[in-house]
């Protein structure tokens, strides 16, 4: 019964990768690549919505504020009325100082990425490790 049951949530699971290339017009490609997953999986327009802006500002940050490479898994575990999305971006860790300002960002354009994340999120995270840095959000 175990190993049955065990069968059935691996195959409500989900999960795909893409890297992160540091070029203009990766998160754009990024977006629509995961657009394409969370279509495939079924998962609701509310969470997808909220995953893909989700996906922009983590993929952003990384690009942005880390050095490469970069990638992001999605996972999807679907459930009873819904399920749970999880949304990763692993870099290999700050490209600066900590707390030292990009200049040439506009301050208007930029700086609300964590705030956002926090907003939509159910739960959210960073985890360090050596050689990188992984930030995740879990959508409901």
């Amino acid at each position: 019964m175990a190993a049955q049951l065990n069968t059935l949530l691996r195959a409500a699971a989900h999960e795909h990768v893409w890297p992160v290339p540091p070029v203009p017009g990766a998160v754009s490609a990024v977006r629509r690549g995961a657009a394409a997953a969370l279509a495939d999986w079924d998962v609701s327009a509310e969470i997808a919505e909220d995953a893909l802006l989700v996906v922009s500002e983590l993929v952003t940050n990384a690009i942005l504020h880390a050095s490469p490479p970069a990638e992001l898994r999605l996972s999807w575990e679907a459930g009873d009325g819904g399920g749970t999305l999880r949304v990763e971006v692993t870099d290999a860790g700050p490209v600066r100082p900590a707390g030292q300002p990009l200049g040439w960002l506009d301050p208007d354009e930029h700086g609300r990425g964590e705030a956002i994340v926090h907003a939509l999120a159910t739960r959210h995270g960073i985890r360090v490790r050596r050689g990188g840095v992984t930030r995740w959000a879990e959508l409901v």
